[in-house]
């Protein structure tokens, strides 16, 4: 399974040429049917030709980052005609789907993805992190783990926290908005790319956005005392143009309570996990799940101290589909 640096340029892809009747743009924002394009020309409201929400998908037609072609109808209205191949998605099983499912496409075209999540208020939750990172692992994305609310906790609680991340070459950035820790880091990150924010609620994505670029004025709420759960704050996906030196766009996303891994094949999950992916292919039996086999190559480094104890639950728990 191929990983991508952050740090490493991609090459520009070649895009399909729209119709000459036709505008290209890129969504920005979209909401009960409606989808807001930034073209050349400006932003423009549009609605999907009745064509395209006729064919039967197991996927959104249209998402914020989708690439589009449209045709204006009127003074600032348009027509979605088409929607161009995406390079590359951030998507989850849409939460309580069932059998097949379907694809819950959360941005598209983006380069990279920030997962952010709190060191308390509320807790940190490595088994949610996990199923992200696997998400991101299978769909070829760089993620970058921004671990906010440090000023809550001591550096050396936070450290140990995200441990086990940065062991096996996960970029981490320790951040607070109280403190301004790390604030510099994560504007640094987005500029020049598309990016997307997303983690659970109450983590603090709206504030941390603030902190970086003040002009998004973003909405915020604080994490419920009673329940130890996040509001949801966000309840509009969009993709915000950032004012930053190199330009580059930026998803805040609502919080996602529930989030199921898409069209992933169980055999392929051990690869997502990258302190699993030396030991592949040295265990005694092909096919090996690594939880039961004997001569388990996975199963001797866990023991060996070579593999986080608490990473290697969550893959059996993804493997045997246990909460």
């Amino acid at each position: 399974m191929r990983t991508q640096s952050a740090d490493r340029p991609r090459a520009k892809e070649k895009q399909p040429k729209a119709a000459p009747d036709t505008v290209r743009g890129i969504v920005l924002r979209a909401q009960s049917g409606f989808y807001w394009v930034q073209t050349d020309a400006g932003m423009v409201e549009c609605k999907l030709r009745g064509r395209l929400k006729r064919e039967r998908l197991n996927t959104d037609i249209a998402v914020i980052g989708d690439d589009v072609a449209i045709t204006i109808v009127d003074a600032g209205k348009g027509a979605i005609e088409e929607v161009l191949p995406r390079r590359s998605r951030l998507a989850r099983k849409a939460a309580g789907s069932r059998g097949m499912g379907i694809e819950d496409v959360i941005v598209a075209n983006l380069n990279q993805v920030l997962l952010i999540f709190a060191c308390a208020q509320p807790d940190f939750t490595p088994r949610m992190l996990d199923r992200y990172l696997v998400i991101c692992e299978h769909s070829e994305l760089d993620p970058i783990i921004v671990a906010t609310k440090t000023d809550l906790v001591s550096a050396e609680e936070a450290q140990a926290m995200l441990a086990p991340y940065v062991r096996v070459g996960y970029r981490v950035i320790y951040a607070s908005t109280h403190s301004g820790q790390g604030i510099d880091e994560v504007r640094q990150s987005l500029a020049g790319r598309i990016s997307v924010v997303t983690g659970k609620s109450g983590v603090g994505k709206s504030s941390l956005l603030n902190a970086v670029m003040p002009e998004l004025n973003l909405a915020t709420n604080a994490v419920s005392v009673l329940l130890g759960k996040g509001r949801h704050t966000t309840t509009v996906a969009e993709l915000l143009p950032l004012p930053l030196e190199g330009g580059g766009y930026v998803a805040d996303t609502p919080g996602i309570r529930e989030i199921g891994l898409w069209n992933l094949p169980p055999e392929d999950l051990d690869g997502c996990f990258r302190e699993l992916r030396p030991f592949l292919g040295d265990c005694y039996y092909t096919g090996c799940t690594h939880i039961h086999e004997p001569a388990c190559a996975v199963r001797a480094a866990l023991a060996a101290g070579q593999i986080d104890p608490v990473r290697y639950d969550s893959y059996v728990r993804l493997r045997t589909g246990e909460q």
